[in-house]
């Protein structure tokens, strides 16, 4: 099953913004997030991300270059 844009922001709870890309990936396995998440959490464009909208836009822009 794909990965949608609510897995993601589940996967994110509890996070302090602004957060960088680690800080992503360190709430996403505290939360025990699934490894396809992590995975794209750590392929995101962009480093720095203010409010779960720039993660939601990163995650859309991730999934359309993988779309080809």
């Amino acid at each position: 099953m794909a990965v949608t844009a609510a897995d993601v922001e589940r996967a994110i709870r509890g996070i302090d913004f602004p957060a960088d890309r680690d800080d992503l990936i360190q709430q996403a396995q505290n939360n025990k997030a699934d490894s396809n998440i992590i995975d794209i959490l750590k392929n995101l464009p962009g480093n720095q991300f203010n409010s779960p909208i720039d993660v939601s836009k990163a995650f859309g822009k991730e999934r359309r270059s993988h779309r080809g």
